[in-house]
């Protein structure tokens, strides 16, 4: 872990104060794995978790005091853990802000008491511990010297051979583990960030292999790698140099100079210190200037090799002029000199600066790497000739500004990618990650590719180098190709065409630009092309043309925005440029008006903005911290004027964005408040499936709320969503239905509503046959729907309990969830109850106690509850399941309170067993259900103060409940504001009563006053267990009294 916190991850640059972790998408990849090794270390290494560091952990947090629960000693500016050292010492100790941690089990739990802020927390503890290793285990570990080898780790261990020691040097190992982890993990993300690739640099070699040799017309005498083995990631330096960028050595014999032995880095290419004549190992330093490639090392270092590719640029030139004076539209033959100079060549003829690196040309060129077809690349190589020296114009014609159409604009996009890549590398965001990226596949060179392919890249060559009639003409000539078929899309990447569409944006010709993106917004439905247009810069282009008073300009920029924001790297780009607020103006196509919805009151132009704008927003909100600034620019009250209109085409991107915005809770109240439920009713009843599946699934989100749920009932939603259950035929629209569905269950009046439209026995015949995302909804619905007498009746009439229990062996967590609510609600009839039994249901129900999900977990024990209630001899149906009992009593040892609350409660019905009773006490129940007692939990304080009660009745129990000091803090439960706590703790507090320690107990802690009050009270059940308890204390009392005078 030290090495990989010293040489892979990024920290601030050393100043007056102390260095900190950039907030890099590479720092949060490494804090991600760390937290991950450390939430699950206490489970998977219970011994190594309790190893008592050699020096605690030490930062300041953002922790309350009020976070930590059962465990700990807790009081207003500190926190104690229950658990010590051997010297006394509490393993965790606070003192806001500043804690200590000693031990890995601490530091574990700590993380999953904070929550959402454990990433803050891992942050704060790595910042304020550079040497983490050190502090675990001693001096003697210390990282920062880089001596972490497996070798120096055993060595120092292995001089003592206590049990200590041999602790430590597990924990070694782990950590060693952890940190080859972090090394490896962090090259996916360090091989982003370069400009050379592996690619690019096996692909220079290979070619320069291939024309090496003896000979006077060889360019080299010989060139081999170091290595054979070539790594999965293309690089074949060792993993501890790749880290440094390192991607492979070669060793070059050129004719006129002795071998030379070089490094191909992300930086470039440059002389390293050669083999060592004792070990034959490679000497890593630098020890000339970086060199942007390998055939420009080459032309500095051989003047041999340097007039050889001269000559071949000679030969190459002539070819070019016979293919320009005889053109045809059948791919040409290969050549063989021309292949060699132009694709060793291609980044040796630039006229910058030989020694230094333009990182952002790098990146460009990168991505914008030419087709391996000797053709397309020669068009390419032109274009970047014209480029380089835009005074050698061969074409007089200009585009309103003073050189070619696409010369300006290059050096501008040069300066724009520089400054994009440092933006993407130094970037924090809540989008952490890409999207998954496709393969950027490539045409192959021996492909047949159709003749559509060559006849664009002559287009585009247009595009480069002519005059505004002709790029005008040959935009219009590129839109009649069929831009929907890849061939056609790739075709216009692989010779460049891109980067002239991109500059065209950047004119001040509105029929160029318009050409233009029309071209860009077809072919950027391809998702190898999103990603160029983003690597050359195109959206802060696209997104300055949402400002233009041409309101065809605006639409096209808005649509191709929409089809570019796919993925979070872009969505995160339109944002940074002021993307969404320029997209939510264009929502605002028309004054408000006493009649909004009739279509006449909008210029048909200013809808189509509209829709385009939506179309945008649609994609940018998949993000969140996007939809909070749509939400900030004003975009609610604009989104629910759009949807009272009647364009279909308008309102499907509408419906869409509030669909996606409607996860967050801000947007679910403002929804309420523009009062848009009622219209994504009204569209339930379109004919437009696609609007309709929107509508559901914008209901879907909203529903969550009560009000909402109220409201989609009274403006008449509950009818159209029961009908669109019996059209099956589109799964997306039936998971959207379903869905919504789903949540207005949760209101009882709304389960009336869904019996009276048959929709119960519509959801039981989509039990099978049906997507999963279907099931979830379905099985959840139902689960709502049987939480009724009538309705569990029903779905046992329809032949619902069968597929229900056959859903029980699934592996799809949200599934597991829902199912088992759905069997356990099922379980409180009797009838049904009988069903699932001879099902073998309750034995399948008992089989997810072990599955690794806590809220499967913690489903299954609720849905248990009824099981045993309703069972017919539900003792013996418990002992037959091998092992049950105790899987449910060490459920105890859980951190998730739901879990622990649901066992508490299984335990309970356990418990009216003696026999059960005397079996889980065997486990011990007693000592487990005694440390959750310090709870605030108030679910849990009622279902744990049952258990209690429950366990009481068996052997010494009472007794052993005082003993593991479980009495005073259930005294403290009468304090909470729920009833069902009251009576639950009265009644435990009766049952222990029974014993005379626990008597007083309960009266050194004020028990007597608080039960006193609630004799009064118009539960019986609470009336009766609190006179109980007090008349077991009083007598106790009296007896003593009495003892004392006789």
């Amino acid at each position: 872990m030290g090495v990989a916190l010293t040489k892979s991850a990024q920290w601030t640059a050393a100043g007056y104060g102390t260095r900190t972790l950039e907030i890099t998408p590479l720092n949060e990849a490494i804090l991600e794995e760390i937290m991950m090794f450390v939430e699950s270390f206490i489970y998977k290494y219970p011994q190594e978790a309790k190893y008592v560091f050699a020096e605690p952990l030490e930062w300041k947090t953002n922790l309350d005091p009020s976070a930590f629960e059962s465990g700990y000693i807790v009081s207003e500016t500190t926190v104690k853990s229950e658990e010590v050292d051997k010297n006394g010492q509490p393993l965790l100790f606070l003192s806001v802000p500043h804690i200590q941690i000693r031990n890995f089990g601490q530091l574990s739990r700590l993380l999953l008491i904070a929550k959402d802020t454990k990433l803050k927390e891992a942050q704060a503890c790595i910042e304020a511990n550079r040497d983490p290793v050190r502090k675990i285990l001693g001096l003697d570990y210390n990282t920062v010297k880089e001596d972490t080898s497996t070798v120096n780790i055993l060595d120092k261990i292995t001089k003592d051979e206590d049990s200590e020691t041999e602790m430590k040097m597990k924990i070694a190992m782990l950590l060693r583990q952890l940190d080859g982890h972090l090394l490896n993990h962090s090259l996916k993300h360090i091989s982003l960030e370069i400009s050379l690739n592996p690619a690019s640099v096996k692909n220079d070699i290979e070619l320069l292999k291939n024309f090496s040799g003896k000979g006077e017309q060889t360019v080299l005498e010989s060139i081999d790698y170091t290595s054979d083995y070539e790594f999965s990631n293309g690089c074949r330096a060792p993993p501890w140099r790749q880290i440094h960028g390192e991607i492979c050595y070669v060793l070059v014999k050129p004719h006129d100079v002795e071998t030379l032995c070089i490094t191909c880095s992300a930086e470039g290419v440059f002389l390293n210190g050669g083999k060592t004549d004792d070990e034959g190992e490679i000497d890593y330093e630098r020890k000339g200037e970086i060199y942007k490639d390998i055939v420009t090392f080459l032309k500095e270092k051989s003047a041999k090799f340097s007039e050889i590719m001269s000559k071949q640029e000679i030969r190459f030139s002539n070819t070019q002029k016979k293919e320009e004076e005889e053109p045809t539209n059948e791919p040409p033959k290969e050549e063989e000199a021309a292949p060699v100079q132009k694709a060793i060549t291609g980044s040796g003829k630039s006229t910058l600066e030989k020694n230094h690196i333009n990182f952002g040309k790098s990146q460009m060129t990168k991505r914008l790497e030419p087709s391996l077809n000797w053709k397309a690349t020669v068009d390419f190589k032109e274009y970047r000739n014209l480029l380089r020296d835009p005074q050698e114009e061969k074409h007089g014609g200009k585009l309103e500004r003073s050189g070619p159409p696409v010369s300006p604009g290059r050096a501008q996009l040069v300066r724009k990618n520089a400054e994009k890549i440092e933006e993407i590398v130094s970037e924090s965001s809540s989008e952490s990650e890409e999207d998954e990226e496709p393969s950027d596949h490539r045409q192959e060179a021996n492909a047949d590719l159709p003749s559509e392919y060559w006849q664009i890249q002559k287009l585009v060559k247009y595009l480069k180098g002519g005059n505004q009639t002709a790029t005008v003409i040959a935009l219009c000539s590129m839109k009649d190709f069929n831009l929907a078929q890849e061939t056609c899309q790739l075709a216009i990447r692989d010779v460049g065409g891109l980067e002239v569409l991109i500059n065209l944006l950047d004119t001040d010709e509105v029929k160029c630009k318009i050409g233009s993106l029309k071209i860009l917004m077809e072919i950027s439905h391809n998702p190898q092309i999103r990603r160029n247009i983003v690597d050359l810069g195109g959206l802060p282009i696209m997104v300055n043309i949402l400002d233009s008073p041409h309101k065809s300009l605006k639409c096209l920029a808005a649509e191709t925005i929409a089809n570019v924001a796919k993925f979070r790297r872009a969505r995160r780009a339109v944002r940074r440029h002021g993307g969404i607020t320029k997209l939510v103006a264009l929502l605002d196509c028309g004054k408000s008006s006493a009649e909004p919805a009739q279509s006449s009151l909008y210029d048909a132009r200013d809808v189509e903005v509209a829709r385009c704008g939506a179309l945008a927003l649609w994609s940018c909100s998949k993000s969140y911290t996007n939809k909070e600034a749509i939400r900030k620019a004003g975009g609610i009250p604009l989104l629910a004027r759009l949807l009272k209109t009647s364009h279909e085409d308008m309102l499907i991107p509408v419906v869409g964005t509030l669909q996606e915005c409607a996860s967050e809770e801000n947007y679910r109240a403002a929804i309420k408040a523009e009062r848009i439920i009622e219209n994504l009713v009204k569209n339930l009843s379109s004919t437009n499936e696609q609007l309709q599946e929107h509508c559901a699934m914008a209901i879907y989100q909203c529903a969550e709320d009560e009000e909402t749920r109220d409201l989609v009932r009274l403006h008449g939603g509950l009818k159209p969503l029961a009908s669109l259950l019996n059209n099956t035929d589109n799964k997306e629209r039936l998971a959207a239905v379903t869905g919504a569905i789903w949540k207005c269950s949760i209101s009882k009046e709304n389960v009336t509503k869904f019996r009276e439209y048959n929709a119960i026995e519509t959801l039981v015949g989509l039990l099978t046959d049906q997507p999963e995302e279907v099931l979830v909804n379905v099985v959840g619905a139902l689960g709502e729907c049987c939480q009724e007498y009538e309705n569990r009746v029903l779905v046992r009439k329809c032949g619902g309990i069968q597929p229900l229990v056959n859903l029980l062996v699934g592996t799809n967590q949200a599934l597991l969830v829902n199912v088992t609510k759905a069997v356990g609600a099922c379980a409180l009839e009797p009838e049904s109850m009988m069903i699932i039994d001879r099902l073998d249901g309750v034995r399948l129900l008992w089989s997810l106690l072990k599955n690794p999900h806590p809220d499967v977990k913690a489903s299954a024990a609720w849905a248990l509850c009824p099981c045993i209630q309703n069972a017919k001899d539900a003792g013996e149906m418990v002992r037959s399941f091998v092992g049950g009992l105790e899987l449910v009593v060490n459920l105890l040892k859980s951190d998730n309170k739901e879990v622990l609350a649901s066992v508490c409660a299984a335990i309970t019905n356990i418990a009216k067993d003696q026999e059960n009773l005397a079996v889980i006490t065997d486990h011990g129940v007693v000592p487990l259900l005694s440390k959750l007692a310090n709870t605030n939990n108030d679910k849990l304080r009622h279902h744990l103060a049952e258990a209690v009660s429950r366990c009481c009745m068996w052997g010494r129990n009472r007794v052993a409940f005082g003993e593991h000091k479980a009495v005073a803090p259930l005294v403290r439960y009468l304090k909470s504001n729920d009833p069902n706590v009251h009576r639950a703790t009265a009644q435990a507090l009766y049952q222990l009563s029974e014993d005379a320690d626990n008597c007083v107990t309960m009266h050194e802690n004020g028990a007597v006053k608080l039960l006193l009050d609630m004799v009064g009270s118009p539960d019986q059940d609470l009336q009766e267990a609190a006179a109980g308890c007090i008349s077991n204390i009083r007598r106790l009392a009296l007896a003593t009294e009495k003892a004392r005078y006789t």
